[in-house]
């Protein structure tokens, strides 16, 4: 039978928390923030998956939070203390982002200005979901710096916040809402 998991461990109480592999950091540490960021990411894509939404898209943002998940796991994983193996992003996962938004695209009138964040909760979602998967973008960019991060990482955050901006298009589509362009005062 298997153990339950303690939802408390009183460990972080002072500040810390712990990698895979065991080494205690601050809770401000810039894995924490990354992986942290990823898994904010990760529930508004479930509140997207919560909206009345084609079964298509539902089912590929189901595979955008396994991805999500598999990338918070790589983040927290400390490559010094740790030797477990852990599930990976593949480029296969890059490239079914890329599939999915050119699909979308081919349905979507063309782009001549920008589009403003609206229009309807679950439009508004997906372009919350784009912001914090730009931020999740930029910390894990950070991380980079000091700590080694796979390539296809970065490339999958980049991707995903693409795919939420196209997303957000097409559901305006699918709700039969016109888009809020941007007009600039000059």
């Amino acid at each position: 039978m298997a153990k339950n998991w303690k939802i408390y461990t009183k460990t972080g109480d002072k500040g810390n928390t712990s990698l895979i592999g065991g080494r205690r950091v601050p809770k401000y540490h810039i894995r924490i923030e990354a992986y942290g960021t990823v898994d904010e990411l990760n529930a508004f894509v479930g509140l997207i998956r919560d909206q009345k939404i084609d079964e298509h898209s539902s089912e590929v943002l189901l595979e955008i939070q396994n991805c999500l998940f598999i990338m918070e796991s790589v983040l927290a994983k400390d490559e010094k203390a740790s030797s477990r193996a852990l599930p990976e992003l593949r480029e296969e996962d890059v490239i079914l982002l890329e599939k999915e938004i050119d699909r979308m695209n081919e349905q979507l009138p063309k782009l001549t200005s920008f589009v403003l964040p609206g229009g309807h909760p679950t439009v508004s979602m997906c372009h919350v979901a784009r912001t914090v998967c730009r931020r999740a973008e930029r910390l894990v960019i950070k991380l980079n710096e000091e700590y080694a991060v796979q390539p296809v990482t970065m490339q999958y955050l980049n991707r995903l916040s693409d795919y939420f901006f196209v997303l957000a298009r097409k559901f305006t589509s699918d709700f039969g809402l016109d888009e809020l362009l941007w007009k600039p005062h000059f």
